[in-house]
Formats: C-alpha cells, structure tokens, sequence
C-alpha cells in the first residue's frame, strides 16, 4: 500500500463522515400533522431564514459530495493503473 492510498483512504473517510454531519443538520421536507397544525415557521423571518440555511447546507452536501466521488474515482484508478 502507497503512501497516496493512505492519504485517499483518510480522505474518503473524512468527506464520507462530512456528508454524514450535513445531511444529518439539514432539515426534513415534509413537516407531518404537527407542522400542519402547528405552523411554527409560517413567519416570514422564520421562512427567509431557513431557507437560507437550508440553501447553504444543500450547496456543501452538493460540494462535498463532488468531492467524495472525484476521490473515489481517483483511488479506483489508481488501485487499476499503478
């Protein structure tokens, strides 16, 4: 095992548990019965601001994920090529 394998190996570990961490912030679409009764967020401030959020966490998965697969790719070739 190279020393390139480690350090894509560590990678692959670090942006897998990233993706995890993020997707498990972001929040869920649907609200059930009780954000149909509720309606908590309803506000205009409360909308404006989770959608911001929202918007920034889906925008980093999406990065993230780029990467995630750039790297997955790349340690595939290098396993088939060198």
């Amino acid at each position: 095992m190279g020393a390139l394998e480690i350090i894509l190996g560590i990678l692959m570990i670090i942006t897998s548990l990233v993706i995890i961490a993020i997707v498990l912030m972001q929040k869920s679409r649907e609200g059930g019965l009780s954000g149909a009764i509720a309606g908590g967020s309803d506000t205009f401030f409360g909308k404006n601001k989770g959608r911001t959020i929202e918007a920034r966490l889906a925008k980093i998965t999406r990065y993230v994920a780029i990467v995630f697969f750039v790297l997955a790719i790349a340690s595939t070739l290098l396993l088939l090529f060198f």
